[in-house]
């Protein structure tokens, strides 16, 4: 008798649960819809003796990417005779999650993570420019609520492109889930755990995915509309860090004393985002 009452309270628990994700109002246990996603602060900053960084923070997920290179290669064993090697290493700080368990480099998850940025970068990084060279990616996890691979993407693009290093696009990414019928963006924690999931990267420019990753498992017959909606959603992120370079460029060519030279170049930016929307 008491093991069935546990059981009723585990399954009303479990049941609670899922009511906050998604209320009958439609609003997430944020205040979201299911299609909005959540705030996105970017800072540009110079970050220590780095070539580039970039601080992304989407909600209460922050990430703060750093970039050194393209430098000499330090080990000739890996050095590459036509292009440029990228390599990849993500820190999780001990506060930035609940979590008691404490993740060192070598840790499972934080390695798979690592490699799946490094892949994802690796067709879209120009290293053919740099032959016997290597790039150093260092992200550094401050906090995490759900979205940690998107948010990491992102903010490596952004401190790849403050480094001066030629890309074929921008990587724009975002995370997406199914609760019930209901496909939601740009997802949480809590909402991680109890949903299945996916990640999926795009280059806004050409049309291209260069990630698609998926946690658990997903119906085959959500998965086309999650993943057009998370093809969108890229483009948005793409708009709001394209203006983040902007304005930190405009700054730079500002306090060199040459702010009226890179106006020709702003406005071809600005047609190209235009032909961007139209495109959306």
């Amino acid at each position: 008798m008491l093991s069935s009452r546990r059981t009723e309270r585990q399954i009303l628990k479990v049941m609670g649960s899922r009511v906050e994700i998604l209320n009958d109002g439609g609003y997430r246990s944020d205040g979201r819809r299911q299609y909005e996603l959540r705030d996105i602060t970017i800072d540009l900053s110079q970050q220590g003796t780095a070539d580039g960084s970039a601080l992304m923070t989407h909600g209460l997920t922050q990430v703060l990417a750093t970039v050194f290179g393209p430098r000499e290669a330090r080990v000739r064993s890996q050095t590459l005779h036509d292009r440029a090697v990228i390599n990849v290493e993500v820190n999780v700080s001990p506060f930035s999650t609940g979590e008691r368990r404490r993740r060192g480099r070598a840790d499972r998850r934080v390695l798979e993570l690592a490699a799946t940025i490094k892949s994802t970068f690796e067709p879209v990084v120009q290293t053919n420019l740099y032959p016997r060279s290597q790039i150093d990616i260092f992200l550094h996890v401050l906090q995490q609520d759900g979205g940690l691979l998107h948010a990491c993407i992102n903010a490596t693009t952004l401190a790849l492109v403050t480094a001066g290093i030629p890309l074929l696009d921008f990587v724009c990414a975002v995370s997406g889930g199914v609760h019930s019928t209901s496909p939601m963006l740009d997802l949480t924690t809590l909402e991680e755990n109890d949903l299945p999931n996916l990640t999926v990267a795009i280059m806004p420019k050409t049309k291209k995915v260069t990630l698609v990753t998926l946690d658990t498992r997903l119906h085959v017959d959500r998965f086309a509309e999650i993943f057009e909606l998370a093809c969108v959603a890229g483009q948005i992120i793409h708009k709001e860090m394209k203006h983040a370079v902007k304005e930190r460029t405009s700054a730079l060519a500002t306090s060199l004393g040459s702010g009226g030279k890179p106006g020709g170049g702003e406005r071809v930016e600005q047609d190209t985002d235009m032909n961007y929307v139209n495109d959306i």
